[in-house]
């Protein structure tokens, strides 16, 4: 079965930070580019960050550049997203994205919460 499953989320202070891990499953992470997008309640679905195959590219939000960092773990078939100095407007849904074989494959999502 081809999904892929996030996790790491949850309540975090204003300043703090969460790694949110992305899991593949039925097809391998390192032939595709992965997305993390983001959705807040009542806005539309926003893109995070991209990383290409081997992180020869990689793509931030104006808002996260230097503070979240993409990677991945080809060997592990896992991405992840470092989310550093996080701002209450960072609080919503993320899912991570690929497409394989030309199809779009979304995660159910974890919630990040930024709140004090």
């Amino acid at each position: 079965q081809v999904q892929l499953v996030e996790s790491g989320g949850g309540l975090v202070q204003p300043g703090g930070s969460l790694r949110l891990s992305c899991a593949a499953a039925g097809f391998a992470l390192d032939e595709y580019g992965i997305g993390w997008f983001r959705q807040a309640p009542g806005k539309e679905r926003e893109g995070v960050s991209y990383t290409s195959t081997h992180i020869e590219s990689t793509y931030y939000a104006d808002s996260v550049k230097g503070r979240f960092t993409i990677s991945r773990d080809n060997a592990k078939n896992m991405v992840y997203l470092q989310m550093n100095n996080l701002k209450p407007e960072a609080t919503a849904v993320y899912h991570c994205y690929a497409n394989p074989w030309g199809y779009d494959r979304w995660g159910q999502g974890t919630q990040v919460t930024v709140s004090s």
